[in-house]
This record gives C-alpha cells, sequence and structure tokens, in this order.
C-alpha cells in the first residue's frame, strides 16, 4: 500500500473556526487520541499568536506519543527584522517540537499587498526563516500559502518560491489552496507539475473548502502526486472550513487502498469525532459522511427491505469499519421489517407476524398521525416497544410540578420550577430554577431523581427542539418536541406532542431520563 502521510491540524487551523474552541487539558486529550487513531504529525499550535499554547507544548512534551510528531505552527520572520531577532520564531522554537510548520508566501499579490515589499525579498525571508530552524535542529514543513492562486497568477514565482524553501532545508512542500477556491482539475494539474519538478520532496496538499471541494481536492492531489495530506477533524476550519480528514482517510484508505493510518485503528475513527465535537462543545453534523448519525441511515421501505436482504444494495462500505452503524429509521414509510428490527432490540422471539408486531406498528401510526414522528426519537420507540411487550418498568411517578416565570428578569434565571416525585413509595420534593422553564423543569427533575439513581449525574441534555404541527389554530397549536441527551458515550432522542409545550417537553424529559435507567438496568 503506498503511504499518505496525514497531517491534523484541528488544534490550530480548526481552532480558527468560529464557535470553535479547546482548553489546554482539551487539546491535550485530543493529541493522544490522534496519536492512537495513529496520525503522523499533529499541529497542535501557534505559539507566536497565541500564549496559552506555550504552556499546552510545555505539557505535550511529556506525552508520550506512539505515532505522531508535533508540530508548533508559525510565519516566516517579518521584514526588516532577521531571522535570529524575530520573537516568533523565538517562540516557534521555545515550543520544543521536533517540526516545525513555516508558511509564506507564494503568491505575488500578498507579497506586494500584505507584506508590502518585492519579490526578492520576500524569498529571502523564506530562506532565512526555514535555514534558521534547520539550523536548530527542527524539521520544517514549508507551508505556500495561496499556492494555487499564486501559480494561476505567475507560475515562475510560486516555483520559486517553492525551490528556495527546498533548497533552505524544508522537508515537505506544501501547497496551499487558502482561499478554498481552486477545482479539482485544477488541483491535479498544477500538483502534477510540481512533483514533477520537485522528486526528492514529499508535496503535501492543504485545502480549504469554501468552495464545497476541499476533500475532493485533496484526493485529486493525492492522486498527482501529492504524499501528505493536511486537514482537520470534523473539517473544522475558518469560514467554510478545511478538508475533513474524517472523510478523507477512509476515502483514501478504504475506497483507493493507501496506508493513512494503521488499519486496525480505523473502527474508532466515530469514536474520536464525537469526543472532539463534545470537546469544542458543538453538536455532531449527523449528515457528514462515514461518521454521521445519518450515514447509514436508512427511511424508505424498498431501500430498508433491500438492506435486510443485501447491505450492499444501499451502502457503499460496511459502517463498522469506520465504527459506525445501520439505522433504520421508523415511520409509516418504514415497513415491517424496520420494525421487527427493532423489536428484536428488546425481545428476539418476536416473529414478524406476531400480534405484538402488528399492536406496536398499529399504536405506531396511530401515534403519528397524532404528529408524533419516531424516525428521529429512537429513545421513545424503544420505550413504546417495552410498553407493548409488558417489558416496560416506570421508575418513578410525577404527583405534581409547578413552573413560576418571571418578566421581566433581572438576573440569569427567568423559570423555576417546584416538582414533587414519588419512588417506591418514597416522595421527594426539589425545585430548581432555569433559563426558561423546559431548562428549569429539566433541571428539577433530574434533581429530585438523583437520590434515587445516581446515574442521572452523568446525563445532560444537549438540544431542544421545537416545531408547531398545525399553524392554523395559532397559540393553541399542537407542537412537537424533540430532545436529545447524552451521558458521554451515547446520544440518544425523544419526542413529546401536545398542545402544551410544557406538557410535551415533559414527556420528552421522562423519555429521555427512562430511555437512560433502562439501557443502564437493561430490564
Amino acid at each position: 500500500m503506498e503511504r499518505v502521510t496525514i497531517y491534523d491540524s484541528t488544534l490550530r487551523d480548526g481552532t480558527q473556526g468560529e464557535g470553535v474552541s479547546f482548553s489546554i487539558d482539551d487539546k491535550l486529550k485530543i493529541v493522544q487520541q490522534l496519536d492512537q487513531l495513529g496520525i503522523r504529525y499533529i499541529e497542535a499550535g501557534n505559539p507566536g499568536s497565541n500564549p496559552k499554547d506555550m504552556e499546552f507544548f510545555q505539557r505535550a512534551s511529556r506525552l508520550p506519543l506512539r505515532h505522531a510528531r508535533l508540530a508548533a505552527f508559525g510565519s516566516t520572520h517579518k521584514v526588516g527584522t532577521p531571522a535570529q531577532e524575530d520573537p516568533s520564531l523565538a517562540s516557534l522554537l521555545a515550543a520544543q517540537t521536533p517540526v516545525v510548520a513555516i508558511f509564506g508566501k507564494a503568491w505575488d499579490l500578498h507579497v506586494s499587498e500584505v507584506l508590502r515589499t518585492d519579490n526578492a525579498t520576500n524569498l529571502a525571508i523564506i530562506r532565512e526563516t526555514i535555514a534558521y530552524c534547520t539550523a536548530h535542529g527542527r524539521e520544517v514543513i514549508f507551508d505556500a500559502e495561496h499556492f494555487f492562486d499564486g501559480y494561476k497568477h505567475n507560475p515562475d514565482y510560486a516555483m520559486e518560491v517553492l525551490r528556495t524553501a527546498a533548497d533552505a532545508g524544508a522537508s515537505v512542500l506544501t501547497l496551499c489552496d487558502t482561499n478554498g477556491g481552486a477545482f479539482p482539475d485544477e488541483i491535479g494539474e498544477i500538483t502534477r507539475a510540481v512533483s514533477s519538478a520537485f522528486p526528492d520532496r514529499a508535496i503535501g496538499i492543504h485545502c480549504h473548502n469554501d468552495a464545497g471541494m476541499a476533500v475532493g481536492n485533496s484526493m485529486m492531489a493525492v492522486f498527482s502526486g501529492a504524499t501528505m495530506v493536511q486537514g482537520t477533524l470534523n473539517g473544522f476550519g475558518e469560514r467554510c472550513g478545511n478538508a475533513n480528514l474524517c472523510t478523507l482517510i477512509p476515502n483514501l484508505q478504504l475506497k483507493r487502498g493507501y496506508d493513512c493510518i494503521p488499519p486496525e485503528n480505523m473502527p474508532t475513527l466515530r469514536q474520536v469525532s464525537r469526543l472532539v465535537y463534545e470537546l469544542a462543545n458543538l453538536l455532531p453534523d449527523e449528515r457528514k459522511p462515514y461518521v454521521g448519525g445519518m450515514a447509514f441511515a436508512h427511511k424508505g421501505g424498498m431501500h430498508i427491505d433491500a438492506v435486510h436482504k443485501n447491505p450492499a444494495t444501499f451502502e457503499h462500505i460496511d459502517p463498522a469499519l469506520v465504527g459506525n452503524e445501520r439505522r433504520f429509521l421508523l415511520s409509516e414509510m418504514s415497513g415491517r421489517s424496520t420494525l421487527l428490527a427493532a423489536i428484536h432490540k428488546v425481545d428476539e422471539t418476536v416473529g414478524r407476524n406476531a400480534p405484538e408486531t402488528s399492536r406496536i406498528l398499529k399504536r405506531l401510526k396511530t401515534l403519528e398521525s397524532e404528529g408524533y414522528q419516531f424516525e428521529g426519537a429512537e429513545g421513545s420507540f424503544a420505550l413504546l416497544i417495552r410498553k407493548e411487550l409488558h417489558r416496560y418498568t416506570p421508575f418513578f411517578k410525577l404527583e405534581q410540578f409547578k413552573v413560576i416565570s418571571i418578566a421581566p428578569n433581572y438576573n440569569e434565571y427567568s423559570s423555576s420550577v417546584m416538582i414533587k416525585i414519588k419512588v417506591d413509595g418514597k416522595e421527594e420534593i426539589t425545585a430548581a430554577e432555569g433559563d426558561g422553564p423546559v431548562n428549569a423543569l429539566d433541571s428539577a427533575l433530574r434533581k429530585a431523581l438523583v437520590r434515587f439513581y445516581p446515574e442521572i449525574d452523568d446525563m445532560r441534555l444537549i438540544d431542544f427542539k421545537v416545531r408547531v404541527l398545525d399553524s392554523k389554530n395559532a397559540t393553541a397549536s399542537k407542537v412537537r418536541v424533540l430532545i436529545e441527551s447524552t451521558d458521554g458515550e451515547q446520544n440518544w432522542s425523544t419526542v413529546g406532542v401536545s398542545t402544551d409545550i410544557l406538557d410535551a417537553s415533559w414527556h420528552a424529559l421522562v423519555d429521555s431520563v427512562e430511555y437512560l435507567l433502562h439501557s443502564r438496568r437493561d430490564i
């Protein structure tokens, strides 16, 4: 298998994306996960522009990494400041990483308009910066910023930039589509030209996704001679993001036979993707290829029937190869085979034509006619099946709750809830405040239950959606509430429907709690 070296930039370029931020501890956890995945280079920060990164690099140097080499990221030295006097370069070397990534201008437009200097001076600062870093024992990866735009505007100068970096000692020449606007045919043609011109240097590719082609462009570069691919987990990055390694790695390795990571680690890809979302405090994009929750989700009855007979009919790979799983979405379109698969998760002895199956199917259609939708609420549907199969245990009984909303409010809490529940004959009364009535109700319910069920502490609500089902009735309209919860290891969704938004929310919250308790106890 031909090797493609994976260079991860989640902790540097990824953090430049809107809403993405990691603490030092978060970054250390991600480095360890990337190393375990088998990533060979991890670009972990820019110590010259972010003082927090210096502490990170000090702590990261003590990590026992098996596969990865850490890289610190920085620019060529400033115009008019010698390399040995440049404070950013001093910070870069002080990070004590074995690798430094140096970016320099490859587009003469940037030389004149951004650096405000001439082409020859730009070449000189590239040469001096790389030579200075190699003289201090660092492997230098040179990122030719805006290379493809530069090449299209002035190919001779763009190639001279690469030649200067190679002569100064850069081990890898990375071609950057920094604006993210190049097309695959351009990437392929230009990468082939560079690969032919520099047979003694590894060629890298760094693509942004502004035209939606970062993954395709990166693959085209590999097909055209690039042997290093830069990207980020989940496609995090500035503007529209970077090339998504969670798509690139399986595309290259599973589909085209390249050696990117150890094969035995591929099934952990989805887990690593979810961890990064969790640490970034972002909801996973479930439509992402390979690792998204919808990547192997089937809804249409004919599709589902075909997949039951042979998964290859509507799946391009076995989802287990990347740590994902097949899902059959439950709706009036799904058919009896899908329903039976869900039933068998609770009781494998129930047959296709059993009266229980017919009863559950009838109940499903009745609830959907009332506004319920279970294709995105697998937790509630699992409980429905348990109830119809008499395998359901109620864990508590609501005596009452009272909601108080305050407007205008003068602190962070606009609502409070008092709740009384009963568990095995024992009453618990408690109260909680929240940012809105549903948040307060969620907090009060879990506060009341944690004495009886300590595992409630592991659970938290991560998404809350409300949809009006019949807007013609205005404020008396029926609403559907969908809640997504997590215990840090699994996510599940539950649903409630009512003309009262609090009542709908209550039913979804109760299902969320009971799904967790049933799954932990498997009763």
